[in-house]
């Protein structure tokens, strides 16, 4: 038997330990929130919340959680009542095809509990091993931002305004 804590809730599941956490959590507890994109930790679909850090699922065994508890993107809302992240990725549109979402989500939800206000750096390091294959990572960033109350990054100036600032011609 492995005992889990996912979502705040208690599970003792009748699994092989070598079973991964994200097997375990669609298979056996039915949250379909983490999803099987590559099965190699390089593409960031399957991340959930292990203690307090974003991890792969998909590359986690289940006996090497140990006491600590799992959280999944269905912990932070629901469609009726999105949670903050979830309502700031809809108002941005974050989201294209959905795929990588929850994962998104999830590793950004890991970085502002413990730095409620990281640097535009910080932003963007912690979030590079997700990947969005449609490209809307600007949105995704932007989302983040909103809900950490970060000032978007400046704007690079046209090359118009540039060539008149810096003694070109037009």
């Amino acid at each position: 038997m492995i005992n889990l804590t996912v979502n705040g809730v208690q599970h003792a599941l009748d699994i092989d330990p070598s079973t991964p956490l994200l097997y375990a959590l669609r298979n056996d507890l039915h949250l379909h929130g983490a999803k099987f994109g590559c099965g190699l930790g390089q593409c960031g679909a399957c991340t959930v919340i292990v203690g307090d850090r974003a991890a792969f699922s998909c590359l986690m065994p289940v006996s090497s959680i140990g006491s600590r508890p799992v959280r999944t993107i269905e912990s932070l809302g629901t469609a009726e009542h999105p949670g903050p992240l979830q309502k700031s990725f809809i108002e941005h549109q974050a989201a294209q095809c959905g795929y990588c979402i929850a994962g998104m989500i999830m590793r950004a939800q890991a970085l502002l509990e413990r730095n409620p206000r990281p640097t535009e750096g910080e932003l963007r390091e912690h979030m590079e091993p997700n990947l969005c294959r449609c490209g809307t990572h600007m949105r995704i960033l932007a989302a983040i931002r909103e809900v950490a109350r970060l000032p978007a990054p400046d704007a690079a100036p046209d090359s118009a305004q540039g060539a008149a600032t810096h003694g070109g011609t037009q």
